[in-house]
Parts: C-alpha cells; structure tokens; sequence
C-alpha cells in the first residue's frame, strides 16, 4: 500500500496532523517552535520526528529522502506582516513575513504533490484581498495549481461554527474542489453529555465517563473509543464573584444578562466582546473557544468554565489526546489547534484526486 508522507509545519499541539492521520498520511515531521506545544504533539504522535526549534534554522535538506517523497506539507505560518498600507510591505522581504517566507522555502525546496496552507479567516479581508492574492501568486511562481476558501469547521462534524482560511495547492495542474458539508450539525451536547460532572477549580487526570459508551452520542462514541476513562478534567478555578455572575446567565447569553451591580469593575461594558461571559447551548454547536479560559465560556449546564477534556471534545480531539505543559499553556493549544475533524474532511478530498496503486 501507498504511503503518502506529510509534514506538519508550525504545528502547535497537532491538530493538524491527527486530522491527516486519520484521512491516510503518515505525518513523518514536524517543526514547532513552542516548547509546551511540542511537547504535546510528541506524546501524541510518537513515530514522527519533532523538531523544536526556529524553522529559519531547519535545513530543507533533511526532508527530501528520494525513496521516500513528501506527499503533502501542511501548516498554519503567522502572517501579521502582509498589510499593505504601506508598499514597502508589499514583498517577501518584510521581516515580518519571514514565518510564510519559511513555508514558501519549503514547499519551493521539497516540491510535494500537494500543500496545505491554513489561517484565520481574516486573511481575506486585508487590503480588500490584496494579500491573498499576494500569497497564492507565491506559490503559483512554483508552479502550484492554487485554489482557496473559507470552511467552517460545523459543516464538518465538528460541534464548533469556527471559521478557518484554506489554501490547498498541486503541481499536478488538478482543479481541486472543496469537500461539501455534511447534511448534519454536532452540538455541544453531542460532544459533553457523557463528560464527568465537574466544579469549579477541579482537577481531576481520570474520571468515569458519565454514562456507558453504547448511551453516548454518535459523536462521543467516536471521540473515546480508544479511551477508558475521561483525562485531563482541568478546570481554572474563577473567583467567588465570577461565579456569581455564571448564575445569571442562561444558554446563549453573555455579559449582558449580569445585572449591573456585579459588573462595576467594567468600567466600560460597551466595550464588552459578544462572546465574553457566553454560556453554551446544548443545542447548538459551539460558539469559537479559541480564548476559552480568558472569555469564560461557561459550560451550558454547570456555573463554572470549561475543562480541558471538554474544549478538546468542542474542538474535535479524540479522549486519548493528551496535552502536555502548565493548564495555561493547554488551553492555548487547544485553542489555537485547527479542529481535528476539519482537517480530516479536507485531507480525505486531497486523497481522493491520487490514484490508488
């Protein structure tokens, strides 16, 4: 059988990578940069080589085993230095640009059938699509048939209307075409129904699931099939006064249902995000948990913040995911991880234009 061999650029704790693991790559390497984060994706996915380090100093020249091709290199590079307000920004010099700079040397270097290149949705909009236009005429120099888009994540099995730029290139001129959504939505409780009872501040490395597997949703089912019990329940403990405020806030309300006399240390709600103090509906999936500790999310049942195991659920992580480091630096990664199960739909398509041997 074929191996079609991937590299995880800027990979964080792996979201990326387990989503492409289960559509069919086996993801050889990866290069991160944050020590926490890397840490993850080794305990996770101990058969690839992890490169912890500053990608300027990795040398392409490691990667390109002639007997062993790259069949996909993926990633997400920071790209806060493509506005173009001002024209000296409008070229791969800026410093600023030197991260997307590292994915271009790369793909330009190793030559794979296919990349992946994802970021926030946002990317669209700077200078009216200017900087979009920019990145892809990249790597159309290289000779890569380009196409790109904006998936959300809950078209995809993934309890979570998240948002993510793709942009998925060949240098084997096909016309690539998005995955279509699926015809059904995950909720959010689909995904927690069957997680442990928690309050606030607890921190628990096991607990029973809360009901049997063959009680859990279709969802839960896939998400701990390979686990015995629910790990990681962590959750950061919130003051008396943040507590209170909880209690005031039903399914799909936020800040605003906190009456007044609790808020006085806001000294300008008005300035308040929508989704900060968002408490989530059972029924619906969830609303993006990127920040998910500094917004407070609040779980839709329980007065408290979401748990570890819980904000991996909401993003699609399967129970037997382990994060390593400090709780702060978790909810990070798991915050910043492209959900699993999105990545999974796009790499599955990718697949679907080779040819099986």
């Amino acid at each position: 059988m074929k191996e079609y061999r991937g590299i995880d650029l800027f990979s964080g704790a792996g979201g990326l990578s387990i989503g492409a693991e289960m559509a069919g790559i086996t993801v050889k390497d990866a290069i991160e940069i944050n020590k926490s984060a890397a840490q993850s994706y080794v305990r996770n996915h101990p058969n690839a080589i992890m490169r912890c380090e500053d990608i300027r100093k990795v040398d392409t020249g490691e990667y390109m085993a002639k007997d062993n091709p790259v069949f996909i290199i993926m990633g997400g590079p920071p790209c806060q230095g493509f506005s173009m307000a001002n024209t000296m920004t409008r070229n791969m010099d800026n410093p600023n640009n030197s991260m997307f700079k590292e994915f271009v040397r790369f793909v330009k270097d190793i030559r794979p059938e296919w990349f992946l290149f994802e970021n926030v949705w946002g990317l669209t909009n700077i200078d009216g699509g200017e900087t979009e236009t920019m990145i892809e005429a990249e790597f159309e120099k290289l000779g890569y048939k380009v196409k790109s888009t904006i998936l959300w994540a809950s078209d995809f099995g993934v309890p979570q209307n998240r948002n993510r730029y793709f942009m998925i290139g060949n240098k084997s001129g096909i016309e690539f075409e998005f995955p279509k959504p699926f015809d059904y939505k995950v909720t959010v409780g689909d995904a927690l129904s069957d997680l442990p009872i928690l309050s606030n501040g607890d921190s628990f490395a096991e607990l029973p699931y809360s009901i049997p597997f063959d009680e859990a949703s279709s969802y839960a089912q896939i998400m701990r099939a390979e686990s015995k019990t629910s790990t990681q329940n962590f959750v950061s403990r919130n003051n008396e006064l943040v507590i209170e405020r909880y209690k005031h806030i039903k399914q799909g309300q936020n800040w605003s249902a906190i009456p007044a006399e609790l808020m006085e240390n806001y000294a300008d709600k008005g300035r308040c995000h929508s989704n900060i103090y968002r408490r989530l509906c059972s029924d619906k999936p969830s609303v993006v948990i990127s920040n998910y500790r500094k917004s407070m999310i609040i779980h839709p049942t329980q007065d408290r913040g979401l748990s570890v195991r819980e904000a991996a659920r909401i993003q699609s992580f399967p129970d037997n995911y382990v994060f390593e480091g400090p709780l702060s630096h978790i909810q990070q990664q798991i915050g910043n991880a492209v959900p699993p199960l999105l990545a999974k739909a796009v790499i599955e398509k990718i697949l679907s234009y080779d040819k099986v041997d």
